[in-house]
């Protein structure tokens, strides 16, 4: 007799709501979208990388760049261009 009134005493577990589930999922498809945007930003940054480093110093005087500036250039862009997407997301 003590087994049915242990299992009478003890509550059910709570009932997954659909809300829930849509709340994990809209959470865990924002994480994604931030992995495949950072590695896309990284792939961009290496493809820039290496256009820059090909080219001449004379090209890149015209551009206003020293070679020894090409990666603090990128990083500088990038990061400014990170900031004009997360106020357009925020919007």
């Amino acid at each position: 007799m003590t087994l049915l009134n242990d299992i009478s005493t003890r509550r059910a577990a709570p009932a997954v709501t659909g809300s829930a589930i849509r709340s994990t999922a809209t959470s865990i498809g924002k994480l994604i979208n931030r992995w495949i945007a950072a590695f896309i930003a990284h792939r961009e940054y290496q493809a820039n990388l290496a256009l820059l480093r090909s080219f001449t110093d004379r090209e890149l005087r015209d551009m206003g760049l020293d070679r020894c500036q090409i990666g603090e250039g990128l990083a500088d862009a990038a990061r400014t261009r990170s900031r004009v997407q997360q106020s357009r997301s925020a919007e």
